[in-house]
């Protein structure tokens, strides 16, 4: 079976199927759902309005809105994995390097002098990368210090969310900063987590025995996932979280006006 992954942005959510095809719910006032054509697809990332998917020879197609450049990736090449923020594009490179594009301000794009990065994340306006020694790095908007990560160590992975960064210790502990009027940096007591997402105003944490724990804004049933299990990988956009189940299958929780969480019929394995 290939790979299976979710992808949760503005207003639609994305799915990659184990033959590598694409499938997404949700808004496509820009186009951002225009996926069904793509194929060999083994990683996908949401952004605000547009859909990014990684190829198998490690190129770079994507759908939607191209406002701020942000889909302006057709150089891109060798790119081991991709990240979506509201206005922007990342691409890590095999070699370590961060490519981005887009961008409302620009400055989370400045990336051109990050090397040894294992992995990426993408906020609404800031960028955060994880270092090879499990340090971290960041740049882009800082209004609320998310982007005040340099005192992270031991970390194995890093989310960015609307106005916060979050990232993971080998321990299973979490930490994050940024704002917090919601509480979505509210992480101190989350033990055994094995992996993390941020959206616009919460944090999701997947524990190692497949349940999920979440924090932070509740409205529309975002964080309303403590019944789930099963879970081997999550997601969570502005407004939404998303779960995928061992079996293929999805499941959503959040507001759901534009049908973003309309993925019951999905089944990611099949």
């Amino acid at each position: 079976m290939g790979v299976v992954a979710l992808a949760a942005g503005g207003h639609h959510n994305v799915g990659l199927r184990a033959d590598g095809t694409v499938v997404a719910a949700g808004s496509d006032i820009s186009g951002q759902r225009d996926v069904s054509g793509w194929r060999a697809i083994v990683a996908v990332a949401a952004g605000g309005h547009h859909s990014v998917g990684l190829r198998a020879d490690g190129t770079v197609v994507t759908a939607g809105n191209d406002t701020f450049g942000q889909r302006n990736v057709s150089g891109w090449c060798d790119i081991a994995a991709v990240a979506a923020g509201w206005f922007h594009t990342v691409g890590l490179t095999a070699g370590g390097s961060v490519v981005a594009a887009g961008g409302h301000r620009g400055d989370q794009r400045d990336t051109s002098g990050w090397s040894g990065i294992v992995a990426v994340s993408a906020g609404k306006g800031h960028t955060v990368g994880l270092q090879d020694g499990g340090s971290v790095v960041a740049l882009g908007t800082d209004s609320h210090g998310q982007c005040d990560v340099s005192g992270w160590n031991g970390m194995v992975a890093v989310a960015a969310g609307g106005h916060h960064s979050v990232g993971l210790r080998a321990d299973g502990t979490v930490v994050a900063v940024g704002r917090n009027d919601d509480g979505q940096c509210d992480v101190s007591a989350w033990r055994d987590i094995a992996a993390i997402a941020a959206g616009s105003r919460h944090t999701v944490g997947l524990t190692a025995d497949g349940s999920v724990v979440a924090a932070g804004c509740t409205a529309s049933g975002r964080c309303s996932i403590s019944g789930w299990s099963g879970i081997i990988a999550v997601a969570a956009g502005w407004s939404c979280t998303v779960g995928l189940r061992a079996d293929g299958a999805v499941v959503a929780r959040g507001a759901n006006a534009d049908g973003k969480c309309d993925v019951a019929a999905w089944n990611l394995s099949g």
